[in-house]
């Protein structure tokens, strides 16, 4: 089974940015679209961004302008950054592999991780 582990998460200012990885333990991972997702407490997790293996990007609206998803498929990683942070953006991030027909339906193939936590405050 494949693990999905994230990491670079902090307290953050904001304006501030953050970058974040998600390292998986199977390389079958790379070949699948790659979504990140948030949860903020009393929220139910919400799609952030997705890339797929030729590169292609898509953002959710709340995020597109200062976000960017990348990916390293050699690596089976893949990375947020985060700039000009806004206290809304506060939450748990997830990192996840998508159905072939992309990431903003919700669905995923493998189980969560731990998430981690990004804190936007002054």
């Amino acid at each position: 089974q494949v693990q999905l582990v994230e990491s670079g998460g902090g307290l953050v200012q904001p304006g501030g940015s953050l970058r974040l990885s998600c390292a998986s333990s199977g390389s079958i991972f790379s070949i699948y679209p790659k979504g990140w997702y948030r949860q903020a407490p009393g929220k139910e997790r919400e799609f952030v961004a997705a890339i797929t293996r030729g590169d292609n990007t898509n953002y959710a609206d709340s995020v597109k302008g200062r976000f960017t998803i990348s990916s390293d498929n050699a690596k089976n990683m893949v990375y947020l950054q985060m700039d000009s942070l806004k206290p809304e953006d506060t939450a748990v991030y997830y990192c996840n592999a998508c159905p072939w027909d992309g990431c903003t339906s919700g669905a995923t193939r493998y189980p969560w991780g731990q998430g981690t936590q990004v804190t936007v405050s002054s």
